[in-house]
């Protein structure tokens, strides 16, 4: 087992197994099945927390070149940054 400190963070603030049982739950399950490649396709290393220069304001790049505001980044990433 890897120790806490070890392990990788959250990117979301919703975590993953969270947003999919919601989405299912909620939409039927091609959407959650549809939140879960998303969420396995965004969720890496390559993520990006940048600091916006218009805004000042912290945002993350994912490895699909979508762009998230703090009100979706995990609090303990932001805690990281800041």
């Amino acid at each position: 087992m890897i120790p806490a400190s070890k392990r990788r963070k959250c990117i979301f603030k919703t975590s993953c197994s969270k947003y999919v049982y919601e989405k299912t739950a909620n939409e039927g399950f091609i959407s959650g099945l549809k939140a879960f490649r998303y969420r396995f396709h965004n969720c890496r290393s390559e993520a990006h927390l940048i600091e916006n220069p218009i805004t000042e304001k912290l945002q993350i790049i994912l490895p699909s070149h979508h762009i998230l505001d703090e009100t979706e980044i995990s609090e303990k990433l932001l805690k990281t940054k800041k």
